[in-house]
């Protein structure tokens, strides 16, 4: 390091600006593209029927789809630091924000939902009259007048 570090800010991302930063960031993002699609690909095929966390996970594909792409966007035209470090930290902060602040109330409500229906679902059934069926009515003899 030659230069402050508030000076590497309007320096563009290449090789010879920052070399610890460069290699790494852009080996990071590739890694995040890769990760965050096959992440979702996995978990909403498990999670098919949870709507809930098949959207959290949607939320987090294209924030890291979004991000990662926009870093290997920097990578390739080399953008100023100040650009490509906002980026970094928004996106990251964006993944923090989805994961521990927007979806946590959804999953508990969600979590009520789901006790709910197993609380009835036992309840209807723990009387054992609610599974036999109820005789018929004897049928009236038709008489011929």
């Amino acid at each position: 390091m030659r230069l402050l570090p508030w000076e590497y800010l309007f320096k563009s991302f290449t090789q010879i600006n920052v070399p610890d930063l460069y290699g790494p960031l852009t080996f990071a993002s590739l890694l995040w593209l890769i990760a965050s699609i096959a992440v979702y690909n996995v978990r909403t095929r498990q999670l098919r029927r949870h709507a809930v966390y098949a959207q959290m996970y949607e939320w987090l594909m294209w924030t890291g789809v979004i991000t990662s792409s926009l870093m290997l966007v920097y990578w390739i035209f080399h953008f100023d630091m100040v650009i490509v470090l906002g980026t970094l930290i928004a996106g990251l902060a964006t993944t923090v924000w989805i994961r521990y602040r927007k979806f946590p109330p959804e999953f508990a409500a969600y979590e009520r939902q789901l006790a709910k229906q197993r609380y009835f679902t036992r309840e209807r059934f723990t009387r054992p009259e609610t599974t036999i069926r109820a005789k018929s009515s004897r049928r009236r003899r038709r008489t011929r007048r």
